[in-house]
């Protein structure tokens, strides 16, 4: 188990990590998931070794290794940024971490091409680096890091490289591999929906803050708060100011929303509520649907789906709607919002009440 007790990092004054608390367990996959500069690759730093924290502890299986350097722990790296070694081929790369620890001829030459196939890199097998592809080289560095069988392995945005059919393939051979292996492993990601296919347990980060850590699809389903909310979601989150009245939600006073039965409970007052583009449609899909109209800004068209930016009576929402949708700006449309899927939040930002339909 990898255990962070209490442990920050300030430089020049400034936390860069606050204070973090965090545990995990050997054969889980855990994600750290938050936008570029939230304190993913400056957290992993201190999981390794790399970087000492300012304060607090790190723990590995009951033992204190805050001062051990990261040559004298069983760590893996692996970074967006492929590091390989450029006069060897790519077998004696994948092979370099084997030969280090003294392992026979027989095990080395089978685990790297187990490691080879897994990765798509056996015909590649004599060549090195500099002929290789970018997505080449970073699935070379990929392998090494996971023959050589380390307690604990750092991913920092491994897949950001690699081509959509390629990252798809990996992210779902992944977890399998990480869970057979026994070790620690921790991936970072700017991505929501690579932490919800990855699985696992995600720790939501902000600005230097772990904001939630948990099993991942728990951590989308019921964020503690608006900014783990506003973190675990891609296209960003929708959100308004309302003040619940009974069983309505009233906006600016020129419109309302039904309250949906798992916020009924909730006192009345000042409030916020969110939702995920994805819950807002042009189509009644369900009877909890609530009707309203807003005015459209642009539509975005991916070929499969479409973005449509919105205005709701001065707050700004995305709708992803299935199909194509191209409908000019200032236009008034009719909505649909699934209010089951509605997330409530004080003043202080902190949840109220959560959606109650995954």
């Amino acid at each position: 188990m990898l255990e962070l007790r209490n442990v920050a990092k300030m430089v020049a004054g400034d936390y860069h990590i606050y204070p973090t608390d965090l545990a995990f367990e050997r054969g889980t996959l855990n994600v750290l998931l938050g936008p570029t500069l939230a304190g993913k690759t400056s957290l992993m730093r201190l999981m390794a070794g790399l970087d000492r924290p300012t304060s607090g502890s790190v723990f590995f299986d009951g033992a204190d290794v805050t001062g051990v350097r990261v040559q004298e722990r069983n760590v893996a790296m692996v970074y967006q940024q492929f590091i390989n070694y450029p006069a060897l081929t790519v077998y004696e790369n994948i092979a370099s971490p084997l030969r280090i620890a003294g392992k026979d001829s027989a095990s080395i030459d089978k685990a790297v091409r187990q490691a080879a196939e897994l990765l798509k890199l056996t015909p590649y097998l004599d060549r090195t680096p500099l002929n290789l592809s970018g997505g080449q080289q970073q699935r070379t560095a990929l392998a090494r890091a996971l023959v050589k069988n380390a307690s604990l392995v750092l991913m920092d945005e491994p897949l950001a490289n690699l081509d959509y059919k390629l990252r798809e393939e990996l992210r779902e051979e992944l977890p399998k591999i990480f869970a057979q292996s026994g070790a620690v492993f921790v991936y970072a990601t700017t991505e929501p929906s690579e932490a919800l296919l990855l699985g696992g347990n995600t720790a939501t980060l902000s600005e230097g803050r772990v904001t939630q850590f948990g099993k991942t699809i728990d951590v989308y389903r019921r964020p503690a708060d608006l900014v783990t909310a506003k973190t675990f979601a891609d296209p960003p989150l929708n959100f308004i100011d309302v003040i619940k009245s009974g069983a309505v939600f009233r906006h600016q006073d020129v419109d309302s929303l039904p309250v949906p039965s798992h916020l009924s409970e909730i006192p009345d007052g000042a409030m916020t509520v969110a939702f995920h583009p994805h819950h807002l449609g042009l189509t009644r899909q369900t009877e909890d649907a609530a009707p309203l109209r807003a005015v459209t800004q642009i539509s975005e068209i991916t070929g499969s789906e479409s973005f449509v930016h919105l205005d709701y009576n001065g707050a700004r929402w995305i709708m992803l709607a299935a199909g194509i949708h191209e409908i000019d700006p200032d236009t008034q449309v009719d909505l649909f919002l699934d209010t089951r899927h509605l997330m409530a939040f004080g003043s202080d930002g902190r949840a109220i009440a959560v959606n109650a339909v995954a």
